[in-house]
């Protein structure tokens, strides 16, 4: 189905195809000769000046999407408020689904931007292997979408939206835990809990290997918990010691948990940024900077704030959440 924006473009074309059949360049043959200069233009020797200068935007609305989850739409909609002050017209497209969906709007120019994981993006869609290096993942995603896509990324979040594990502060005190080599010790008596699939998965089982957790850790001592918030619940009840966690779950600091530290870098780091058509960014070289603003903003605790605002017993409306941070970083008015 075409959408708005792909129907648009159609009939711009076919506008196009018009203009050149009735100036005698129809679309059968190419001209011959070069077309004339234009008399307005400088010399090719002239100094640039600020009116033949590239404009930060075309004037064009930047279409942006989302993925279908909490983290994904509200990222996506400070990605928007902040164009919008920079002086863009923004387009919404979010909630498409998952990371196929959005990478096929993508490339296929539905969209001109949306936010992405930075490991999502090299194990995902570039089927590439892990890389434990922040830095070198988005050298990785950078070099491998614009040979492949046309896409590239703009900069990171330094949040980690990874696996992780998490321990009410008052338990992991009383144990001395703050990282994941502190629990191996205790592995064999201490209760994880977490969804299903945790243990069947082979991710899981090489961070479990690697450290040396003993088997009971995800075996016959793991609880198998469906949803994130029963998950959390058993954990505030003490039912279980740890829970399985994601970096910037608003629970973590909606409940003031105490977030493990994974001190060997196991799991792959999952960085947000914006992945965007380099050709939107060449004719709006001005999302770069903008963006680029907003990225530090954006740590694990921050992230995780957000997200509770939004899934947290307040239940307040995404644009609200991203509009009052957005005004307290000064990044919109």
């Amino acid at each position: 189905m075409n959408t708005p924006r792909s129907l648009a473009r159609i009939a711009l074309l076919l506008v196009l195809g018009l203009l050149l059949v009735a100036c005698g360049q129809g679309t059968g043959t190419s001209p011959t000769t070069a077309p004339a200069a234009d008399a307005t233009a400088p010399a090719a020797d002239a100094p640039a000046t600020d009116a033949t200068a590239p404009a930060a935007s075309s004037g064009e609305p930047i279409a942006i999407g989302s993925k279908n989850f909490t983290e994904a739409i509200l990222v996506a909609e400070m990605y928007a408020q902040v164009l919008e002050a920079n002086g863009f017209s923004v387009e919404r497209s979010f909630n498409l689904g998952a990371t196929p969906i959005a990478q096929a709007a993508l490339e296929s120019g539905d969209i001109d931007l949306y936010p992405e994981y930075t490991s999502t993006g090299l194990l995902e869609v570039l089927g590439a292997e892990p890389i434990a290096d922040a830095a070198g993942i988005v050298e990785a995603v950078r070099a491998g979408y614009e040979e492949q896509f046309g896409i590239t990324w703009l900069e990171p979040s330094p949040f980690n939206n990874t696996n992780s594990f998490a321990m009410t502060r008052e338990k992991a005190t009383e144990l001395g835990v703050s990282s994941f080599s502190d629990l191996v010790p205790l592995s064999a008596e201490l209760r994880l809990g977490g969804p299903p699939e945790f243990p069947e998965r082979e991710d899981n089982q090489a961070v479990l290997e690697l450290y040396g957790f003993d088997p009971a850790f995800g075996g016959a001592n793991y609880v198998q918990l469906d949803a994130g918030a029963l998950r959390y619940e058993a954990l505030t009840r003490d039912e279980i010691d740890v829970v399985v966690a994601f970096g910037t779950d608003g629970q973590i600091a909606g409940l003031d948990l105490l977030l493990l530290e994974d001190d060997r870098t196991a799991y792959p780091i999952y960085q947000i940024a914006p992945v965007i058509r380099q050709d939107t960014l060449e004719a709006n070289p001005g999302i770069a900077e903008a963006l680029n603003a907003l990225a530090p903003a954006l740590t694990n605790e921050v992230m995780s704030d957000l997200n509770w605002q939004v899934d947290g017993p307040d239940k307040r409306e995404i644009e609200a959440v991203a509009t009052e941070f957005l005004q307290a970083q000064g990044l919109v008015q």
